[in-house]
Parts: C-alpha cells; structure tokens; sequence
C-alpha cells in the first residue's frame, strides 16, 4: 500500500468531529490512523501533546510511533513522550504525576507512591490475591457461609477486575457514584429479554423458546426444599410460554448480604493491594477514574483536543468513559471492528461499538449527574467505512462472513437477517484469485493434518502470492490456528515424530515441564520426606519402578540424595533452592529462567512459605497456567498458534484445526460460586444452608434460571471463526477430528475424508524450530528478606545451637499464646515468653508482614519479613523479635533485621514512639536495639547485590 484509497483518505482529511470508523480484516487500518495522526500534528496550532492516541499493547504504541515519524515534521526524540501508549500506561503516568492521594476518594487511607508497581504477572497477583483472602476470611467469621459455598476463592479476583472493568468501585462506606445499581441489576431490561425468549413459535403452535430451555430445571441440582416445582416454573401440562410472573419471582431475591460480602472482599483488596504496594491493571485504570472525576482542575488540565482509540472493539466500559473524561473537544475517533471482538474474557464490550451511539449518550449522562463533565457536542456522528482489504483473496472474503451467521451448537438460534444487514462487506485487493476452501476429517486429526500440510507444500494448486507474482508454497507459508493451545502442542509433538518442521507460538504450560517436576519434587522433600518427591527424584536417576518401591519402603535413600538434600536445606531462600537443582540436572535454558524467574518473583512479592511455594507450582499444574513462547524468526516452519495469539497477523495458508465438538466452541461455562451478568446483575450460584440441621451446598434455583434467559456467548465464539478465516491470504483448509462441530457441518463446504499418509521429512533440507521462550522481567521491585542483610559466619563456630526446629516450636509457642491464651509451657523458654506476654498491657499482634520498599542504585527494592510481635499502646509501638540463640553473637545481624521493621512499623504509626527489641527466650531478656537508618538499609542492599553480580559474572 503506497498510497490512501478514497475512504482512508476521507479519513485522514476530517479531523474535527466525532467518528466512528468501521475497518474491517486487512484494510489497513493502522495505515490511516497514524497517516491522520500525522495530518494532525502538522498542523500549525498542534502539538503532539494535544493529540491521544490510544492502542491495546505496547507493541502496536511503538510501531504507531515508527510509521507516524515517516509521514510527520516529528522526529522519534520529539515522539518519544507523546501519549500515544495504552490505556494501562496512559492511567499510570496520571497516577504517577497526580495521583498519589487517589485512594483516599474511595476512603482508603493509603497512598500511591513513585514505587508502586504494577503487577503484570497473573500467577504472582494469584499468589497475593490467596494470602489476602486467606487472611480476610480469618477476619470475618460472618462469612463463613459464602466460603463455604465458593470451591476457589481465588475466582473474587476475577469478579473484582470484572467489577472494576464495568465502573463499579467500592467506597468505605458504600460504592462510588451509583455503582450499586449495576449490581442490583436491570429489572426492565431483563423482562424484555425474557418476553422476547418467551414468545411461542410457529404461530403460538410450539412453546417458547425459554420453556424448553427449562425443559431441565431442577435436573442433576440440589435446590433448597422451598424451591418451586417444575410446574411453577414452566407451566403446567400443555402451556407454550413460562408463566409471565416468573420474571419477577426469579429476579427479586434479598441480595444484601451477597453485597455486603463483594463490597467488604473488594475493598478490603484494594487496602491490601496498596499496602503491599502493587496494584493490578484494573485497580490502575480504577484510582485514574476516580482521580478524573473528582479533581475537575485535573480534568481540564490533562484532557486533549484530539482523542483516537484503535482497535475499539476491544475496548471496555471504564475505557470508554476514561476517553471520555480525556477528550476537552468533541474531537473523538474511534476505529475498531465489531467482527474482531474477541476478548470477552479480558472485559472487552463489543457493545461499546456495535452500541457506540446509545452508549455514547448514556456514558455521558451518567458522567454529568452531579456536574457537567463532558460539554461537548455528542452529535453529529460521522461514520466512515474502510472496505478495501489488503490481504485475503475475494474468495475468502466472501467465505469468511459465513461464519458470522453459521450456528455454533444444535440449540444456537441465529438471526442471520440482523447480522447480515450490520456486516460492511469487504472488497479483495488481490492480484490472483486461486483460492482452495476446504474441509478434511480423520479420527486421527493430527496425522491428517500433517499428511495434508506435505499435500500442500510445493503444490501447483496452493500457489501463494510474492510481490506480484505466484510462487509454489513452503512450510513457512502454513499456519496452524487452534481455538485452545492442547491440540497445538499435540501436533508439534507429533510433527517432531516425522522430522516435519513446526514452531508453536503461543503459551506454554511452565509448570508441567520437567525442570518445574523436579524443582517441586526437591521442595517436598525438604518440605516433609514426602514419598511423592523421592520418586519423581529416583525415577529422574533411572530407577526403575520396583527399585523405587523398595527404596521408598525401606527409607535407605542414596547417599548421593541424601547429601544433596542437607545441601538444599543449607540454603537460605527457595530462590537459591531452584539454582542449585536446576544446575544439579543440567538445567540451564529458558524454561529454566523463566521458572526461576516466576519463582523469585511470587515468593520476593508474598509471605509464602515453602509449602505454600510447593502449593502454587501444584496449582500452576493444575490451571495450566501458561508463559508466552516463540519460534526462532526466519524458520522455514509451520507455525502452531491459538486464534486469539493469531490476531492482527495474516498467512498465505491458514489450516483451521481441532473444529471437534466440546473444542470449538468449548465445552462448559461459568461454574463461579458468584457471578456478575448484565443485566442480571450480582448473583449467587452456589449457597450453603444448614437446612433440618443437615449443612449441605445447594443450588440456587433462581440464578440457575435467570442464566438460561442469557445468551450462551456464541456470537464471541463466531467472531473468533471470522477471526481465524480472515488471516488466510490465498488458502484455507479445515480440519476436524472423529466428531466435526457444528460449525463445520453448517458450513459451506464438504466434509471429506483423509487417510493420514505422513512421510518422514528429510531433516537436513528442512529446520525444525524448537520453542523458545521470552524470558521477562522479574515483575515489579527485586525482592528482598531481611536474611539478605545479614551474615551467615556469625553462626559457623556456634556449637551449642539448638536447631531450627526448637526456634519454629518456640515462635508457634508465643503466637498460640497471644491468640489463644489458654496455652500450656512445656520448658523454660516457653515460660520465659510466657511471663512477658503477660506483662505487657496493651494491644498485640503476631506475625505481621512487613514490606519496606527502598531506592537502591536507582533500581526500586523491597524487603519483605515477618514481625513476630508488635505491642501497640496509645503513644508508644514495641516490635520484639524472638530469638531462641544461647548467646548474643549475632545481636549485630538482627539489627539489620529488626531496623527493617522498624522503618515499616514508623510508616503504620506516625506520631507514635516507635522501639525495636529481641527477646532472648533462653533467659528471659529483653535487649533494645538502635535502628539502622533507610540509607545504611539501602547501602547493604546495594553491596550484597553487587556481590551476587560478581559472583554471576
């Protein structure tokens, strides 16, 4: 593309003015929007601080900025700062420069500070997220009955970021600006979903479809005894429609105490969230909010003349008001394409485009309640329509918008008049038309697919188009598209069989590889001797399973073993744990550092003990939790990647696979104890009653009903079947195992079977590209313990030491004893503990975490520990640290430890005296100590950090 069409150049030319800009698959979408941006800034009264211009990835910002400089006056320097960047980092630059008292409009006495992070890494945020809600449910017994119907609770954190998404926050005392009315729901709007599901069909001949959804109510479920029988519900005998009464009867339930809990859950996360000193992408984007409507000079101050989001389908709810509240002109653009909406599960709305006009004004009223907000003009609304496509034959094109009205279940009910008449048709570009559109089936999909991939390579009939001109294909030429990873990594281990060469891109499952087994393997034994770690341990060294058997049975472990495991307890942190195994067994590539990496990360960001580390990993497992890979770049290899990792890239081969039943669209739904739907609002699925003195966890018949009014979320599913159609160029092929969806059957093409025939490829004439993975950042400030500060010799020539062991007994001795109190003492120790306890008058608590984050280097750190007692009075806080030494040969290391705390506990309690002590159990002494200063903290930190550099290097 050298040169504007008519429609991107009508684009680029008009300025001023609110518009919304269809731009379909392949038509140069990114082209227009950074030659209008160009346009723009050139102007002699603009600059590019005038203009926002919005994206969804850093990636796409950077790009932007590259084509922008070739079309502008600008050079990349003056770029450089220009906000052109995400949402996410557009929020964090106004938190950072505005925003440190945001908090405290929502009634959190907490700050923002220049070293809060941002937590990208959804593995270490579930981490923290389990500690947090582990310790609240501690704290609010009158919750025990919502824990007890909720199997995860980690899924509130999602429910939270849903909530945040949608603009509803949480107050100290209530939810911000009318939020609640979200979760009450929309009575008014459900009925008229529920009337319009309710209509008879064939002339009043056939019932409803909503009865017949609810053909199964109270089938495999446990309602409580006062739910309605089946004939309430749907009528009697010989009835079309479900009794009209029953809108009101399912929607209307006492929802209080449900909110009551969220409201509490959530706010009480944003408080820990803050005192952790991190915040997630959602809370980043809810602190902004909140900080623009209030502070109206702020507003002003930061708003832009011009505002332009791509890629808008992707857009959500507290994103569109965001823009909103950014835009000081009517000077809006928004390009994006409903068809490409594919990111639900990230809180995407593709009603923000599909519903722009609507949405536009209701976003607007809702902003103006209590004050003007947004002054501008709402209309007109000029609509531009990009429909050249610059990369698909016109064959695919028309194939493609097949998918947008084909059912995706037996049940699905599309109406196909309505979405036709909102696609924009597009017009191919293409200098060839030689498009093969076909379907393949065999019971063993992946050898079919492969016998088809060497069909296509070097084939007449599959020629792909190069700068002009028709070229026979290659590997490199064919991707793989799968709507969920299992059936990629399947093949790609099967193409490696036959030496076919294939790269997955995509994510993989970290925690399932062998360097992961084994880490955790070492981590239960340290942990407990368990079983379960020796014989992975022993079967890694080539035991066999009857050897295993014996050894674990009779305990007479390898001397080898034993030796490397008192070498493992030897070290101090799990970081250094996971060094030396993966250094004992060679394991020194990617998959490796990534884990180390992840490691690090959650356990220097958490409190998480060793079992608690073993846990997470064995949760990882579990999830799948994924890491992004990629293949080494210019690979004469197949590519394998997820539809939704394919979006925004374009191949001449496109072989759409795994199209089976239960996989595409996939089996299943939301099982989340609690739920939040529109317009539905806030409900429970899950309840716990002790009914007749029998506890039991029962259903909710109400919401069970509610949701079969719902639609399944089949048009999302659609929307990725044109997703994966539109990145082929010249061909495409489908594939489906023994039990094809009901997409290929609906589909306009035949079925036709394939005998796998693959042939050894020659591996001296063709790469295989193995998978690499991206090794990321650690997230957020390195971590630290206190043990990072203190020396390790001061311990070596003590012979009378009383092992780790007895010092664990003794600190859960003096924790039972504050929390319980009825507890007995067992020696001297323990009632020297005993005594002090009882001689302290004011508040005490145990083991509190203590986070202090410091500037070392200009690299932000935080060191992280565990206060074993803080004795709180109305002037003065005691920290005390229990040490069971017999001697004080170490007093100088614990100074650093407890100047730690002391620096923590000064920041919780200003105007109050703040003191730090050990208390020596063996005597029954209490000896004060002289902080050390954050400067002195922050140059032993800076020294030991240097040191393992040296040592690395």
């Amino acid at each position: 593309m050298t040169a504007p069409n008519d429609q991107q150049q009508d684009l680029i030319d008009s300025k001023r003015g609110i518009h919304v800009v269809d731009a379909g698959a392949g038509t140069g979408k990114t082209f227009t929007v950074t030659r209008r941006y160009a346009e723009i800034v050139d102007q002699d009264d603009v600059v590019p601080e005038d203009v926002l211009l919005v994206t969804f990835t850093n990636n796409a910002a950077t790009e932007m900025k590259d084509r922008i400089v070739a079309h502008c006056d600008y050079g990349m320097r003056e770029l450089s700062d220009a906000p052109i960047q995400t949402f996410h980092s557009l929020c964090h630059d106004i938190l950072m420069e505005h925003g440190f008292e945001a908090p405290t409009l929502l009634g959190i006495d907490d700050r923002i500070t220049g070293s809060t992070r941002v937590l990208e890494d959804e593995n270490v945020e579930k981490a923290q997220f389990r500690e947090f809600i582990r310790r609240f449910s501690d704290d609010h017994s009158e919750y025990d009955d919502f824990f007890r119907a909720i199997e995860e609770p980690v899924e509130l954190l999602g429910l939270i970021n849903q909530l945040a998404a949608k603009g509803v926050f949480p107050t100290a005392d209530g939810w911000y600006r009318n939020g609640e009315r979200h979760l009450d729901g929309d009575f008014d709007a459900f009925r008229e979903i529920f009337d319009e599901l309710n209509l008879p069909r064939n002339d009043g001949n056939k019932q409803s479809k909503l009865r017949s959804k609810l053909g199964g109510y109270g089938d495999d479920k446990c309602y409580l005894p006062d739910a309605p029988e089946e004939d309430e519900i749907r009528g009697g005998w010989g009835e079309k429609q479900v009794p009209a009464a029953v809108a009101r009867l399912v929607f209307d339930e006492q929802r209080e105490e449900l909110k009551n809990f969220v409201h509490d859950v959530y706010h009480e996360y944003l408080e820990f969230a803050l005192s952790r000193n991190y915040l997630n992408f959602s809370f980043l984007q809810l602190f902004a909010f909140v900080l623009l409507c209030d502070d109206h000079r702020l507003r002003d101050d930061v708003a832009f003349e011009y505002v332009m989001i791509d890629e808008f389908q992707d857009s959500s709810e507290i994103q569109f008001k965001l823009a909103l509240l950014l835009a000081n002109t009517n000077n809006v653009c928004v390009v994006g394409d409903w068809k490409q909406s594919i990111y639900s599960f990230q809180y995407a709305a593709v009603e923000n485009i599909t519903e722009f006009e609507s949405r536009l004004d209701r976003f607007v009223d809702e902003l103006n309640e209590d004050h003007e907000r947004v002054s501008w003009a709402t209309r007109p609304i000029i609509d531009i329509e990009l429909v050249e496509n610059y990369r698909s034959t016109q064959d695919i094109l028309d194939f493609s918008e097949h998918s947008l009205v084909t059912p995706a279940a037996s049940t699905d009910d599309v109406d196909e008049t309505a979405v036709r008449d909102r696609i924009v048709s597009l017009s191919s570009n293409a200098s060839h038309e030689n498009s093969q559109i076909e379907a393949i089936q065999h019971e063993d999909e992946h050898e079919a697919v492969l016998t088809k991939i060497q069909e296509i390579v070097g084939n007449d009939a599959y020629q792909v188009e190069e700068d002009g001109e028709l070229r026979l294909p290659k590997y490199g030429d064919i991707a793989v598209l799968t709507r969920t990873r299992d059936f990629g990594r399947e093949l790609l281990s099967v193409a490696e069989a036959y030496g076919l060469p294939m790269a997955y891109e995509g994510g993989i499952e970290l925690f399932r590889s062998d360097p992961a087994k084994l880490l955790v393997a070492w981590l239960r034994i340290l942990e407990s001797d368990a079983e379960r770690g020796w014989a992975v341990v022993l079967e890694e060294a080539g035991y066999t399973l009857d050897e295993v058997k014996h050894v674990l049975d009779s305990e007479e472990y390898p001397t080898n073993m034993q030796a490397f495991k008192s070498e493992l307890a030897a070290l101090e942190t799990v970081g250094g744990v996971a060094q030396r195994v993966f250094s004992q067994y060679d394991y020194d590539g990617a998959y490796a550092d990534v884990l180390l990496t992840t490691i690090q990360s959650v356990h220097s960001a958490t409190t998480l003990t060793r079992g608690d580390l073993i846990r997470f990993i064995e949760r990882g497992i579990e999830d799948g939790s994924t890491h992004e890979v990629h293949a080494s770049a210019g690979m004469n290899s197949v590519t394998v990647q997820t539809i939704h990792a394919a979006k925004g890239l374009e191949h001449p081969i496109v072989v759409l696979a795994n199209m089976n039943s239960h996989c595409f669209p996939p089996s299943g739904g939301n099982s989340n104890a609690i739920t939040f739907d529109d317009p539905i609002g806030l409900r429970q699925r899950k309840l716990y009653a002790d009914d007749h003195g029998y506890p039991h966890i029962h259903d909710n018949w109400r919401t069970d009903v509610l949701r079969k009014c719902l639609p399944r979320g089949y048009d999302e599913e659609r929307r990725l079947l044109y997703v994966a159609m539109t990145r082929a160029e010249s061909h495409l092929v489908f594939a489906a195992g023994e039990s094809p969806n009901t997409f290929i059957e609906e589909l306009p093409v035949d079925l036709e079977e394939l005998e796998p025939n693959v042939q050894e490829d020659d591996i001296d004439e063709t790469t295989q590209a193995h998978l690499q993975i991206s090794v990321p950042t650690p997230d957020g400030p390195v971590g630290h313990s206190p043990h990072t500060l203190m020396r390790d010799d001061v311990f070596e020539d003590v012979d009378d030491g009383r092992g780790t062991a007895f010092g664990t007994q003794t600190h859960e001795f003096a924790e039972r004893y504050v929390l319980e109190g009825d507890v007995e003492s067992s020696n001297d120790d323990e009632r020297h503990i005993k005594s002090f306890l009882d001689s302290l008058d004011g508040e005490l608590r145990v083991e509190e975490d203590a986070y202090l984050p410091l500037t070392v280097d200009g690299e932000q750190v935080t060191i992280s520990g565990i206060v074993d007692l803080v004795h709180i009075r109305p002037d003065t806080v005691e920290i005390i640290d229990f040490k069971t030494d017999l001697g004080r040969h170490a007093e100088d290391e614990y100074r650093k430890q407890l100047s730690v705390y002391y620096h923590v506990l000064s920041e919780w309690f200003p105007g109050r005296d703040v003191t730090a002590g050990i208390f020596y159990t063996a005597e029954g002494d209490r000896v004060n100590i002289d902080p050390l200063t954050k400067a002195d903290l922050a140059a032993l930190i800076g020294q030991e950090q240097r040191s393992e550099a040296s040592v690395v290097e």
